[in-house]
């Protein structure tokens, strides 16, 4: 921060806007520097099981997202969006990080939870997800908290029972409904998606009657980009 006082008070020129512009990108460069080396020291620190923990086949990380309903979102803003919250390896550290937590029944306006294996993010473009999809399950308001907190225990507790297909899951809350999805890493794969769906309805006691859509990241970000009006003359 001194280097950018230090650059004007010694200026002789009379050129304070371009010292200022100047210094102020060196001030921008300086902080995405340190932002990068406070990331790069934070994926060294691996986040392990304490002793007599128990561990989760797993790491897992909790996002938390808020926007504006209505206002315009990049998937580059919508990345700055997304919050980490943190990071656990053990079923303990865990319940440590959730019992903390705001329930997603008590959460107000265009809010989001997302939990995603450790070094997935929870956006289409990740490679860990863009070829996958996700099951969609839209519940009454009153549910949210109760359905979310078995959807992940189910996750966290490997009960879906397809490898390292499942990518995480997501509560989305909205003023009319709140929505629950599981994601997971191929679409394609139609056995899979079939025993996720049928594991969801069971711990989440879904009634025969819920409807449940399937809905590719693919499908996705193109229905986005229609309805942003970002369709350019390939037609993508």
């Amino acid at each position: 921060m001194n280097n950018k006082f230090d650059a004007l008070k010694d200026d002789d020129s009379g050129d304070h806007d371009q010292n200022e512009e100047n210094s102020t990108q060196k001030d921008g460069e300086k902080e995405k520097m340190e932002r990068d080396r406070s990331q790069s020291s934070s994926k060294r620190k691996a986040v392990v099981p304490g002793p007599a923990e128990h561990p989760l086949q797993y790491n897992y990380t909790f996002w938390y997202s808020r926007r504006t309903p209505g206002r315009p979102t990049s998937s580059q803003s919508y990345e700055q969006n997304i919050k980490q919250i943190g990071t656990f390896a053990s079923v303990e550290q865990f319940w440590r990080f959730y019992s903390h937590m705001v329930r997603p029944g008590d959460l107000t306006g265009h809010s989001d939870f997302h939990l995603f294996k450790e070094g997935i993010k929870p956006m289409w473009e990740d490679d860990a997800n863009k070829n996958g999809g996700k099951w969609i399950i839209r519940l009454r308001k009153g549910l949210a908290s109760r359905c979310w907190e078995n959807l992940i225990l189910a996750m966290l507790g490997e009960q879906f029972m397809v490898g390292e297909e499942i990518c995480g899951a997501v509560v989305s809350v909205r003023f009319q409904e709140d929505i629950i999805s599981i994601w997971n890493k191929t679409a394609s794969d139609q056995a899979t998606t079939a025993r996720i769906r049928d594991t969801l309805r069971r711990v989440l006691n879904l009634p025969p009657n819920t409807i449940m859509e399937y809905k590719t990241h693919t499908d996705s970000i193109k229905a986005w980009e229609e309805f942003h009006g970002l369709v350019n003359s390939s037609g993508r």
